[in-house]
């Protein structure tokens, strides 16, 4: 079960601006919520997650397409 939270939490980063804000600002915020609603990640996972240079979510998500993308209304 966590390799498919890996793959949300990852999916998440790169297509959902407003999650990929909230995890780069406060990254133990943004995981705890996900956990919250029922996801499944070691410590293990948690601090692979939060060790991954941050500059890479912002990296991928430049080069998703748009149609991909869900954009962050909030100003």
């Amino acid at each position: 079960m966590t390799q498919r939270c890996i793959e949300i939490v990852v999916g998440r980063l790169v297509t959902d601006e407003e999650f990929r804000q909230t995890f780069l600002s406060d990254p133990h915020r943004a995981l705890s919520e996900l956990l919250e609603r029922g996801a499944h990640l070691s410590h293990a996972e948690i601090a692979a997650l939060i060790a991954t240079d941050p500059s890479l979510w912002d990296r991928i998500a430049e080069d998703v397409d748009p149609r991909l993308q869900k954009v962050s209304l909030k100003v």
